[in-house]
C-alpha cells in the first residue's frame, strides 16, 4: 500500500528537520563550551570533512526516509483506509469487509470491525425486513395505481407547476410518441412533447379559476389530439387527458369535401331544369318541337344530376354514415352486450362461445345489441348460442339455435328485419351486411360488422411484457423545481441521464467512430429500468476485430443501421433538462464534440464523472475501474462492455457514492464538479 507523497514529503521533512536540528544544537554547545584554540581545531575538522559530513547528512535523511516509507505504509495509510471502508460498511455496503492482514495490531482491530459489521448487517437485514412489510400496503396500493394507469385506454398525464411529468401512463407515451420512440417520461418537461404556449394558456386559466380547459394540439407530424387540463388541488400542478382525434378529423374533412362536392355538382345541373321548366310554364303556347327540345334539356340535366348523387354516395359511402363516431370494441365485450340486450325480455335464454383470438371491432355496441335483440325476437327462438369470429376485414357475430326451431324461413325473417331503414342504416354505417344460411353444425344467422382499423392502445400495450410494472409516476417529484441554478441543487434532487458508448477503437481524433449508444434515466434518486435508450450506430468504416471481441459488435450487426447524424438529436432529446453521467466520459463526450460541427447537436448540461468521483469518495484505493469501485460497494456486474450496460452499472454505482460524497461534506452538483476537477484523473486528455 503506498502513502501518499505529499503526507510522506511532509513526514520526512519535519523528521529530518527535527533530528538536524537536535545535531545541531548539540554541536554549538559542545562549541561553546571549549576554548579558543580547541573552536577553530574543530571549525579545521569541520572544514576538512565536509564532505563526509554531506554524505553522512544525505545518508541520515534517506534512512529516516525509509523509516517514514514503512511507518506510513504499514501503520498510518492503513488506518486511514479502514476508517474509509468502516464508513462505507455503514453508508453503502453492509457487505463489504476489511482486507487488514498486517500488521497484527491493526488485523487484530480489522477483524473485530469485521464481526460488528456482521452484526450490523444481521441487525439491518431485520430492520430490512421490518420495514418491507410496513411497505407492503402501500406497494399494494402502488401495484393498483400502476394497473389502473397502464390499462387505461385515454392518455393521462400529471405536471408539477415546471411543466415536469410526474405521472403518465402507456396511452400517453403512444399518443405523443413519434417514430416509435416516445419522449415521455418521469422528470421530462412536457413542453417537449406539447406546445408550451398551448399548455401555459390553459394552466392560466385553470388558475384563474376554470375547472377545466379543454383544447386541440397537435403531437408529432401527424396526429391531433383533444387535450383536456384540470388543476391538482393544492399542488399547483395539472392533470392532462389525451384522446387521438386524427381519424374523427380526417372523416369530418372528407364529409366536408364529399358535401361540398355535391353541392357544387349539382348547383349547375339544378339551374339548367329550374330555367327549362320556367320557360315551359311561362309560354304555354310554344311550338311542340320547343317543348320538346326544353323537356329533353330536363330529362338530360336530370340524369346527369342523378349520376352525380349516385356517384357522389358511392365514392364517400365509407364517410358520410359517421363511422368516425363509432368506438373500438373487443368482440367478447360486444358478445357480452348482445347477450345482456337478448336476456332482457325475460324470454330467450343467450349463451355465448368466447372468441379463440382477439378480435377488435368498430361499432356502436348498444344499438347493435338492440338490434340483434330484435332480430332474436323475430326469429321466434327459445335458446340463441351467440359467437363472434374473423371475417377478413369484418367480424362475423353469429346466431344459432341449438333446438332447431324457429318462426317461419330465417331468411325471410332476416330479408325482411334488414329492410328497415333503422337497421339498414345501422348496417351500412358499419360496413356491414346480414343473412341466414346453413351448414354442416345446422342454420345460423351472420351479421357482418366492420372490424377495428387500428389495434387499440390498450392492446398494443400489452403485447410488450415486461419483468415489472413500469416507473409510471412519482409524486415526490411536486416538490422538484426547474433545472436551472444546477450547481447549488443537491446532488440527490438532480435529473440524470447516464450514458456509455461502444467504439471501433479508442482514437477518436484519428478517425475511430461511435458504433453504438446506451442511456438510462436517474430521477428523483432511482434509476429507471423502464425508460432506457439503446441504439447501435453505422460507424461508415470497418470495425477491428481486437474491438469486436470487446464487445462484440461485428459489422453485420450495423448493416442498415442509422448513422451518427441521425442518432445524436435522439440523444441529446432523451438527455434534454439533465446532468449527463458516465464513466471516464471524458471519452465520450470527446466523440460526441468531435460531431457537433456535423450534426449541429451540442451538449452543453453540467457533466459528472464517477471514474473522478470514485477518488474523491475513496482516496485510500488505488483502482477506480468500474469493475472495483462496484466490488466496494457492493454493486452487482451484469452486461459489461454494452453500451446499456455499462450506462445502467455506472447509475448504480453512482447512486451508491451519493451517501459517500455527502459523508465527506460534497452534497451539491458545484461541489461535486470541483472535487471531481481538482483529482489526478481529471488531468487524462484524449
Amino acid at each position: 500500500m503506498t502513502p501518499g507523497p505529499r503526507r510522506f514529503a511532509a513526514v520526512l521533512a519535519a523528521l529530518a528537520g527535527y533530528v538536524l536540528a537536535g545535531v545541531g544544537l548539540l554541536g554549538l554547545g559542545v562549541y561553546a563550551g571549549v576554548d579558543r584554540e580547541t573552536q577553530d581545531a574543530l571549525a579545521g575538522a569541520l572544514r576538512s570533512q565536509a564532505a563526509f559530513l554531506v554524505f553522512g547528512v544525505g545518508l541520515l535523511v534517506a534512512g529516516l526516509g525509509v523509516l517514514v516509507w514503512r511507518f506510513l505504509a504499514v501503520y498510518v495509510t492503513p488506518l486511514r483506509r479502514l476508517a474509509a471502508d468502516t464508513r462505507l460498511i455503514v453508508t453503502t455496503n453492509p457487505g463489504h469487509r476489511l482486507d487488514v492482514a498486517r500488521p497484527r495490531d491493526l488485523a487484530a482491530l480489522g477483524a473485530a470491525v469485521n464481526e460488528l459489521a456482521s452484526r450490523y448487517q444481521t441487525a439491518r437485514g431485520v430492520a430490512d425486513a421490518r420495514s418491507a412489510a410496513d411497505r407492503a400496503e402501500l406497494e399494494e396500493d402502488r401495484d393498483r395505481l400502476a394497473a389502473l394507469m397502464s390499462d387505461l385506454a385515454v392518455g393521462v398525464l400529471v405536471c408539477n407547476l415546471d411543466g415536469r411529468i410526474l405521472l403518465h401512463n402507456a396511452a400517453a407515451r403512444e399518443l405523443l410518441g413519434a417514430a416509435g420512440r416516445s419522449w415521455v417520461g418521469l422528470g421530462r418537461s412536457i413542453f417537449g412533447v406539447l406546445d408550451r404556449e398551448l399548455i401555459a394558456h390553459a394552466v392560466e386559466r385553470i388558475h384563474g379559476g376554470a375547472d377545466s380547459v379543454q383544447t386541440a394540439a397537435v403531437a408529432g407530424a401527424d396526429r391531433l389530439l383533444r387535450v383536456r387540463v384540470a388543476p391538482v388541488r393544492g399542488s399547483g400542478g395539472y392533470v392532462l387527458t389525451l384522446e387521438d382525434m386524427t381519424r374523427r378529423a380526417e372523416a369530418g374533412q372528407r364529409r366536408d369535401t364529399a358535401l361540398r362536392a355535391l353541392s357544387e355538382g349539382t348547383r349547375a345541373p339544378l339551374a339548367a331544369i329550374r330555367a327549362a321548366i320556367e320557360n315551359i310554364l311561362d309560354y304555354p303556347d310554344m311550338a311542340p318541337d320547343e317543348r320538346e327540345r326544353f323537356a329533353e334539356i330536363i330529362r338530360e340535366e336530370t340524369h346527369r344530376l342523378s349520376a352525380h348523387v349516385e356517384r357522389t354516395i358511392a365514392d364517400s359511402a365509407g364517410y358520410l354514415t359517421d363511422r368516425w363516431q363509432l368506438e373500438d370494441v373487443r368482440g367478447a365485450d360486444l358478445l357480452a352486450a348482445v347477450a345482456r340486450g337478448v336476456r332482457s325480455g325475460g324470454e330467450v335464454e343467450a349463451s355465448v362461445t368466447e372468441p379463440v383470438t382477439e378480435l377488435w371491432l368498430e361499432a356502436e355496441t348498444h344499438r347493435i345489441a338492440q338490434a340483434v335483440a330484435d332480430l332474436v325476437g323475430r326469429l321466434g327462438v327459445a335458446r340463441v348460442a351467440l359467437s363472434v369470429s374473423p371475417a377478413g376485414g369484418h367480424g362475423a357475430l353469429d346466431l344459432r339455435w341449438p333446438d332447431g326451431h324457429v318462426d317461419g324461413k330465417p331468411e325471410d325473417t332476416v330479408r325482411g328485419w334488414s329492410a328497415e331503414a333503422r337497421v339498414a342504416e345501422l348496417l351500412a354505417r358499419h360496413d356491414g351486411e346480414a343473412w341466414a344460411a346453413t351448414d354442416a353444425t345446422g342454420p345460423y344467422v351472420r351479421v357482418l360488422l366492420r372490424r377495428s382499423r387500428a389495434e387499440p392502445v390498450t392492446a398494443r400495450a400489452a403485447a410488450t411484457p415486461t419483468t415489472s410494472r413500469p416507473e409510471f409516476y412519482d409524486f415526490d417529484l411536486f416538490r422538484v423545481t426547474a433545472p436551472g441554478a444546477w450547481d447549488a441543487r443537491p446532488l440527490s434532487d438532480l435529473a440524470y441521464t447516464v450514458f456509455d458508448t461502444e467504439t471501433t477503437g479508442l482514437a477518436p481524433s484519428e478517425g475511430d467512430e461511435i458504433i453504438s449508444i446506451g442511456a438510462a434515466r436517474i430521477i428523483n434518486g432511482r434509476l429507471l429500468h423502464q425508460e432506457l435508450y439503446e441504439q447501435l450506430v453505422d460507424p461508415g468504416r470497418s470495425v477491428p476485430a481486437a474491438s469486436q471481441r470487446i464487445h462484440g459488435i461485428t459489422p453485420a450487426m450495423l448493416a442498415g443501421q442509422p448513422p451518427i447524424g441521425d442518432v445524436l438529436p435522439d440523444l441529446a432529446r432523451f438527455a434534454d433538462g439533465s446532468v449527463l453521467l458516465g464513466h471516464n466520459v471524458a471519452f465520450d463526450l470527446k466523440f460526441l464534440a468531435l460531431k457537433e460541427a456535423a450534426t449541429g447537436v451540442r451538449f452543453d448540461q453540467p457533466v459528472l464523472d464517477t471514474l473522478l468521483l470514485s477518488p474523491v469518495a475513496h482516496p485510500d484505493h488505488q483502482d477506480h475501474s468500474l469493475e472495483a469501485i462496484a466490488a466496494r460497494l457492493g454493486v452487482n456486474i451484469l452486461g459489461r462492455h454494452t453500451a446499456l450496460g455499462d450506462a445502467l452499472l455506472t447509475g448504480e454505482i453512482f447512486l451508491r457514492l451519493i451517501p459517500v460524497l455527502a459523508e465527506r461534506g460534497i452534497v451539491t452538483l458545484g461541489q461535486a464538479r470541483e472535487a471531481a476537477r481538482r483529482t489526478q484523473q481529471a488531468r487524462i486528455r484524449y
